[in-house]
């Protein structure tokens, strides 16, 4: 496979397009690799930036909020303020996109690497959350799962100074505030007693479940080619899936605003803003659709 060539255009300029539309005709079933950079739109800031580098400190360790009680205190007290902006973002043009290509056959599933359901909520319907979901929330200890929102109620309860806290919004619903986060109260499961709430979703340093990286696998296989779509690939639960699909002899098309740790494996790799490129192709390759009332 040939390194493709990075080109900076605009997100319709004809070439570029044509590029892409041309990759997808020649390889009509598609599996998508979703990252951070398709919900920017939808105001969810990402980690990193155009050099893949990271933007602010990294996120919680799985190792670190497990073991630590005051770092639980930290990081779901500035959930109760951060997850604000997760819970009332709403899908992009470029979700809504993805959606209708796969109504129209093109997509045959999108391995997201994002928390934020945005996917399903554009209407995407084989979406493999591969890093999890962060509206709910799981005890280590005993397993039992519950809405997100049903905690944050009860943190709220329980610590009503904090809701009224204003800061900055920060990537998977955490926030920028420092503060002393000593005297914050956090509830323990109710029906073992004493488990550990965590947002079910893979922390940095946790594994990916591996029903979940076989399910993206299967994708991976029963696809012709892999679109990477506002993704850095930095993290190697997403890199896999590319490397695995040069291994394969399947062809990867890119479509991102920066440096991708993946940029030698591409046959096509267009550096242009996602929403009003997606649109520009489901528009092309699946008009009835696109024409439809969102």
């Amino acid at each position: 496979m040939t390194a493709a060539t990075a080109t900076s255009l605009t997100p319709l300029d004809p070439a570029s397009l044509e590029a892409l539309v041309a990759f997808i005709e020649r390889h009509p079933r598609l599996a998508v690799l979703s990252g951070a950079g398709i919900s920017t739109a939808s105001g969810i800031p990402d980690y990193r930036d155009a050099a893949g580098e990271w933007k602010r400190s990294p996120p919680m360790q799985h190792r670190q909020f497990m073991g630590s009680h005051a770092a639980r205190q930290r990081y779901w007290a500035r959930a109760l303020v951060g997850f604000r902006t997760l819970g009332e973002a709403r899908p992009s043009a470029a979700h809504r996109a993805l959606a209708r290509l796969e109504a129209q056959g093109v997509v045959r599933g999108v391995i997201t690497q994002n928390v934020d359901g945005l996917h399903q909520r554009a209407g995407s319907r084989r979406v493999i959350d591969l890093h999890g979901r962060a509206d709910r929330v799981r005890c280590m200890g005993c397993g039992a799962r519950r809405m997100r929102h049903a905690l944050h109620a009860e943190l709220e309860a329980l610590n009503p100074r904090w809701a009224r806290q204003e800061a900055g919004a920060a990537p998977d619903g955490d926030a920028d505030l420092e503060a002393d986060f000593s005297g914050f109260r956090v509830p323990a499961c109710s029906r073992c007693g004493d488990g550990i709430w965590k947002p079910d979703v893979v922390f940095f340093g946790d594994s990916v479940p591996s029903d979940e990286v076989a399910r993206a696998f299967a994708l991976l296989e029963a696809s012709d080619a892999l679109l990477v779509v506002g993704s850095s690939l930095m993290v190697y639960s997403g890199f896999r899936f590319a490397r695995a699909a040069a291994r394969d002899g399947k062809p990867i098309a890119c479509l991102n605003l920066g440096r991708t740790r993946a940029d030698d494996l591409y046959a096509l790799k267009v550096a242009a803003p996602l929403e009003a490129s997606l649109a520009a192709l489901a528009e092309r390759l699946a008009p009835d659709l696109s024409r439809r009332p969102a």
